[in-house]
């Protein structure tokens, strides 16, 4: 090949990289491709320069082609980037700029973040939001900041330590009252003894306090101090027919409760109790069962007036229906009387007569009440009188 010829393809070979090198200088800075401008303002842009990046979704999509400082104090250094048209459908006027920096100590560049479907597409020349840039010498003092707490906090651990280590030491000497009740065996001894006693003192105080509580009921119904009681609203209401019902509901009962007279009242002719307590699984099952209705059914036996024997029954379901009331929590509403008067075929124990507890389920209807009965005029010296007593109900 002769020399001309060499020449000639030096010069065709380096033209031919240098139209590379522009091609390819010129594609990284969208010379040669369709690109829109955008805008957005820092307070400082933290070393940025103009050449950089602009990165979104992390992708090369555009390069900063301008900076310009403020006119006035106050105001915002502005950036103005060039960035490919591809990008323009996915920047929307709630995008985002920030500057970010590659590594921690790299070159800065512009990240955009991707705008809200639905949002209105940037114009070009728009300026978008931006947010402060992390300032390394900001974050350098930040953890400056924490390793200093952590110094103090590791300082003040150690000061812990050592006082519990103080403490401990002069427990296992036996010194101060702690020190005293794991090392003295005869102090430990007379702790709990004086803790028992404290125990012992508080039950008797319970206990009067039931015992003065019950006194105080009994006054109530005191003949000669019922007046003054009832002024002051202790008085209990002696009107039978308050929860009583004309007869059984028509719906099948789902739990019943039966007890002999002789069980829990002290005379065949009274309504006082003896033994409530024989009553507390009807209490427990209507305080701890949803149920529609419950009915306290009681009957006497046949012997006595039977005029009488229907209130001795009014009233003997009454007293067993404040016990329950004020015993066991339940919604008293829905806790009827029904008192029948004499019972036929009554065998030797249900001579003083029977009581059950009927418990109804929910939505059962309750039949109406009647009216209260009277009690006959021409019942004789003979008949022993009906004794209603409640107040000397004892409790659970």
């Amino acid at each position: 090949m002769s020399r001309l010829a060499r020449l000639g393809a030096f010069i065709v070979a380096t033209l031919a990289v240098f139209a590379a090198g522009v091609f390819i200088i010129g594609s990284k800075e969208y010379l040669f491709s369709s690109t829109y401008q955008l805008k957005t303002q820092f307070d400082n842009v933290a070393g940025l320069a103009v050449g950089a990046d602009v990165q979104v979704g992390g992708v090369h999509s555009g390069t900063v082609t301008g900076i310009a400082l403020p006119k006035m104090p106050g105001e915002k250094v502005t950036v103005i980037m060039e960035l490919a048209r591809s990008t323009h459908a996915i920047i929307k006027s709630d995008s985002v700029a920030s500057i970010e920096t590659e590594g921690m100590l790299g070159n800065q560049y512009v990240a955009i973040s991707f705008g809200s479907a639905g949002q209105a597409e940037v114009k070009d020349g728009e300026t978008i939001q931006s947010v402060p840039p992390l300032q390394m010498g900001e974050l350098l003092t930040k953890a400056s900041a924490i390793l200093d707490s952590s110094q103090q906090a590791i300082l003040n651990t150690t000061l812990a330590t050592a006082h519990l280590n103080s403490i401990s030491a002069k427990i296992d000497s036996g010194q101060g009252t702690v020190g005293s009740l794991v090392n003295d065996k005869q102090v430990y001894n007379n702790l709990q003894q004086t803790t028992a006693t404290l125990q012992a003192t508080m039950v008797q105080a319970q206990a009067g306090v039931t015992d003065f509580q019950e006194n105080m009921e009994a006054l109530k119904h005191n003949f000669f101090l019922s007046g003054y009681f009832k002024k002051r609203g202790y008085e209990d209401s002696a009107d039978l027919a308050a929860n009583r019902i004309g007869g059984l509901p028509q719906a099948t009962a789902v739990k019943t409760f039966t007890y002999a007279a002789r069980q829990l009242f002290d005379d065949r002719n009274t309504a006082k109790m003896k033994d409530p307590k024989t009553l507390k699984d009807a209490g427990d099952f209507l305080a701890q069962t949803q149920f529609g209705v419950a009915v306290i059914v009681v009957s006497t036996g046949m012997d006595g007036d039977t005029q009488k024997d229907l209130v001795l029954s009014e009233a003997r379901a009454m007293v067993i229906r404040e016990y329950l009331v004020e015993n066991f929590g339940f919604d008293d509403s829905q806790l009827k009387t029904l008192g029948v008067g004499k019972q036929t075929g009554a065998n030797p124990e249900a001579d003083w007569g029977s009581i059950q507890i009927l418990i109804y389920p929910a939505g059962t209807e309750i039949p109406a009440a009647t009216p209260a009965p009277a009690v006959s005029s021409s019942t004789t010296d003979a008949d022993p009188p009906v004794q209603v007593t409640t107040a000397e109900t004892p409790k659970p």
